[in-house]
């Protein structure tokens, strides 16, 4: 057993030199995925983390409670890879949950079907669910996977079991996916989905991530815009959507902007990989590696300040649109979204 701090808990915020509050930690805790996604990795796929690498359930609650204990994180997300592959899952999501966070998934909707009810039982509060097309040939395509129907009930048993608000996420790509939005945005509101496009962002593993082909948020609004009137809803607090509601209903649509109205001015997110490293921003070069200070013995305060280390370098921005951008080594599924 890793020795424990004998010092005082009680949180103070988690501030950069910029005075950004964090409070948000998204956690992966797989780079596994069961689709191959032609804008997030190769048809072969990739070398995945070796087991012995990645976080057990008890690494991860104990980084989760000295996060929320000690650094005063408020919301816990978890993402993958696949979530959902992770095996006892709803075990970990009920230790966590008695943490006392906001607790929340990303997923590709595949197995949802099944564990949507146990998750939701554990403690998991809300899911987020990729889905760029609702066609079944695309979907085979973009994903190459013949996996659609699966995702479809997932939703379902999502939004009965109380995982609200179900927010649907899709990727437009231009001359792949651009002809649906009008059409997802339809589908979310007749389900009681909550519809949000993410603009394509240079990490897949391939680097073949062309700016051309990113369909920008102007160019959403614009398309949405032809046959709606959408009022501005903004963003809530520091979630990183811009929300809109089309007049006369209940129906918001979300866009998250990351290359073209970057958000980072108000960032209140850090980022756990599924092996322990731990990263200031989605687009960080750097890592500090918490798994080694937690399999050397560490205790809780030189844990902490290695976190606060950390968030303390991060810089203003991810300068995506300057000469100067670098991209990460790791790809997105290796991150954690």
């Amino acid at each position: 057993m890793a020795p424990r701090s004998t010092e005082p808990t009680g949180s103070s915020p988690l501030v950069d030199r910029f005075g950004r509050v964090h409070t948000d930690l998204r956690i992966s805790l797989t780079d596994r995925c069961n689709l191959r996604c032609t804008y997030c990795m190769p048809a072969e796929g990739l070398d995945w983390l070796p087991r012995a690498e990645v976080l057990d359930d008890d690494e991860i609650v104990r980084l989760a409670r000295i996060a929320v204990q000690r650094l005063g994180i408020r919301s816990l997300r978890l993402t993958g890879g696949e979530p959902l592959l992770r095996r006892g899952l709803p075990g970990l999501i009920a230790r966590l949950s008695a943490l006392g966070p906001g607790l929340s998934l990303t997923t590709n909707g595949i197995g949802l079907a099944r564990t949507a009810g146990d998750l939701r039982a554990a403690g998991l509060e809300r899911v987020n669910v990729s889905l760029d097309t609702l066609r079944p040939e695309r979907y085979a395509e973009i994903t190459r996977r013949d996996r659609i129907a699966d995702v479809l009930a997932g939703l379902a048993a999502a939004r009965a079991a109380g995982l609200a608000p179900v927010k649907v996420n899709a990727v437009p790509v231009r001359g792949v996916n651009d002809d649906e939005i009008l059409d997802l945005v339809e589908f979310a509101a007749a389900h009681g989905y909550r519809m949000r496009f993410i603009e394509s962002m240079p990490l897949d593993a391939q680097g073949a991530w062309d700016r051309s082909r990113m369909v920008t948020a102007d160019e959403l609004l614009e398309i949405l815009a032809r046959r709606w009137e959408l009022h501005p809803v903004g963003r809530h607090g520091n979630a990183p959507a811009e929300e809109w509601r089309i007049a006369g209903t209940d129906t918001v649509v979300g866009v998250i902007a990351s290359v073209t109205r970057p958000f980072c001015g108000g960032c209140d997110r850090v980022r756990l990989t599924a092996d322990g490293q731990l990263r200031n921003c989605l687009f960080a070069t750097e890592e500090s590696d918490l798994r080694a200070l937690l399999r050397g013995g560490a205790d809780d305060a030189r844990i902490e300040a290695a976190w606060r280390s950390t968030i303390a370098r991060k810089g203003p921005g991810h300068d995506i649109g300057s000469a100067d951008f670098v991209r990460p080594d790791r790809p997105m599924s290796a991150i954690g979204g």
